[in-house]
């Protein structure tokens, strides 16, 4: 929820989402979750509390440590967010209060992990992307100023990177285009992807 969220509120997409949880591996900064409940604070000039109203068992009260959290910081603008999307559109917007430009507080490496590991969650079945260790090995400007990555995907065992591969090398192709198309939107630049898979010894 909190990346489909970020995504909507910087209207360009920044962070990763796919039907498989946990697309995002790491704690993006200014955020951290527990249960069902996701909290969201942009420099602490707002916080947001995002709620599962799907579930009956948390939708009707916040948790008390929700209630800590925001009794902690009693002078910081706090907002409910329900997550389903016909609640959300009922909404009116407000002014935002920070600068327009930044988008986020990831680093560039941490936004490419993410997106990769977005279409890795994508192409493999249940658990498989799990076990994927990304390893970047090169990150470098070209001499036309376009971005140039090599990673390699570090799997636990040889069927996990078949699977990886694809026949004649189909899924990884995939899945180096497709993240190579995110990252060229996210940073606004050309981006020379490449993916390397090998059984992690």
């Amino acid at each position: 929820g909190k990346s489909t969220l970020s995504n909507q509120l910087l209207g360009r997409k920044v962070f990763p989402v796919s039907k498989k949880v946990h697309t995002t591996a790491m704690q993006s900064p200014g955020s951290f979750g527990q249960y069902r409940f996701r909290y969201i604070s942009l420099s602490f000039l707002a916080v947001l509390v995002l709620v599962d109203v799907s579930d009956h068992w948390t939708r009707n009260c916040l948790s008390q440590e929700v209630l800590k959290c925001l009794s902690e910081f009693p002078h910081v603008p706090s907002v409910l967010v329900l997550n389903k999307r016909y609640l959300l559109m009922q909404a009116k917007p407000g002014p935002w209060e920070f600068h327009s430009g930044v988008l986020t507080s990831q680093s560039p490496q941490e936004i490419c992990d993410n997106i990769i590991r977005e279409k890795i969650l994508e192409y493999l079945p249940l658990e498989v992307p799990y076990g994927v260790t990304q390893v970047t090995e090169l990150w470098e400007e070209g001499p036309s100023g376009e971005l140039l990555i090599v990673q390699n995907l570090v799997v636990p065992r040889k069927s996990h990177m078949m699977m990886l591969i694809g026949k004649r090398g189909t899924v990884i192709s995939k899945i180096a285009q497709e993240a190579g198309q995110d990252l060229m939107n996210a940073f606004l630049c050309d981006v020379r992807l490449k993916l390397k898979v090998e059984v992690k010894s």
